[in-house]
């Protein structure tokens, strides 16, 4: 089944003096992460109790004293592409980069483009010999759909010519590009990772398999609502764009069966969350699906499914810091935040992790 999901905002949700200015904090530019830690689970992290108000201080290899058996973590199996390409404007030899984003059909994208002003509507763009582009749509922060004319197979091409696309705030270059993907990634379709997931290794997942914690898989591929700004300063004006999920039938029994057990169903990562509460019902629980959500989520949500998240420290003011906010309140987040400040925790998609209980 196939379902389009909207901003979902009752009449008590919607109303919020919330600003964008609320969610700010002072963040150290060198506390930053720019290349990630060896091996993936020593990384710091950061463990708040929301019941009891406490904050522990542990690395990732300790997860599994902070779970127990029955315990269902929901992980996000999708594979970031090579999506940075460079081309050029058809007779300027300037170079323009493309950020594909979003496949919406065989030869169609959502991409962002550097410097926009250069994709003008019909823009022809030439990335190489077998691969051209034509802009058929204009919209705004940079953001173009192009239609793809290509020579061969375009994933073969993608790949050849691609480059992968770490966030602006990232400047060192990545020696393992497999660095930014998570060791269970599957289906190629992300702009981006799901950071939350990079800190598991084989070994520590056994671990968990052994002590009786289970895994379901989902899926969403991360597209331009992560890497748009919130501008506005009423959040309330600000618009989620879409981006593609899939739950299967055996993720569904999964989650469905944690929940009439009354065994927590923790998410990994806040693309996790935003699939599963796109297609809980009041009661928490899901069922097999897959289609395009723009779920917005800030204080004042009212969770029907989760009830924990693992995720990494995420930039002021950006809408993952919201749904955080969402989750564990708004004062509690940026207390932590805070604390991780002091402490020196490394930030954003190389950096530290954190688990809201």
């Amino acid at each position: 089944m196939t379902d389009k999901i909207s901003n979902m905002q009752t009449d008590e949700y919607k109303n919020t003096n919330l600003t964008t200015h609320d969610f700010y904090y002072d963040l150290p530019e060198e506390l930053i992460a720019q290349t990630p830690v060896e091996p993936r689970d020593s990384s710091r992290f950061l463990v708040y109790d929301r019941a009891n108000d406490k904050i522990t201080h542990a690395h990732f290899y300790d997860l599994p004293s902070f779970l127990k058996k029955g315990d269902l973590l929901v992980i996000n199996n999708t594979r970031v592409i090579p999506a940075r390409i460079f081309g050029h404007v058809e007779n300027h030899e300037s170079v323009l980069e493309a950020l594909l984003l979003r496949r919406i059909d065989y030869t169609h994208w959502e991409t962002i483009m550097k410097p926009a002003r250069k994709a003008r509507l019909g823009s022809v763009i030439h990335f190489c010999d077998e691969l051209s582009a034509v802009v058929t749509d204009v919209g705004e922060y940079g953001a173009r759909t192009i239609e793809f004319k290509f020579d061969g197979v375009f994933e073969d091409i993608l790949d050849r010519i691609g480059n992968m696309p770490l966030p602006p705030y990232i400047k060192e270059r990545l020696e393992d590009k497999e660095r930014y993907q998570t060791i269970y990634s599957k289906i190629e379709g992300s702009a981006a990772a799901p950071t939350a997931g990079l800190h598991f290794t084989p070994e520590l997942m056994s671990k968990l398999n052994d002590m009786g914690v289970e895994f379901a898989t989902v899926l969403l591929h991360i597209g331009l609502g992560t890497f748009r700004p919130v501008k506005e300063e009423n959040i309330l004006d600000h618009k989620m764009h879409v981006e593609y999920y899939e739950i299967d039938e055996g993720a569904a029994n999964k989650i469905n069966c944690a929940i009439e057990e009354g065994r927590r169903v923790i998410c990994v990562g806040t693309t996790s969350v935003r699939t599963l509460e796109t297609v809980a019902d009041e009661n928490g629980f899901v069922r097999p699906q897959k289609g395009d959500t723009n779920i917005f989520i800030y204080p004042g949500y009212k969770f029907k499914c989760v009830k924990g998240l693992i995720t990494n420290f995420h930039l002021p003011e950006s809408t993952l810091i919201m749904l955080v906010s969402a989750f564990a309140g708004r004062e509690n987040t940026l207390k932590v935040y805070e604390e991780a400040v002091k402490e020196r925790y490394r930030f954003f998609s190389f950096g530290d992790s954190s688990f809201f209980l």
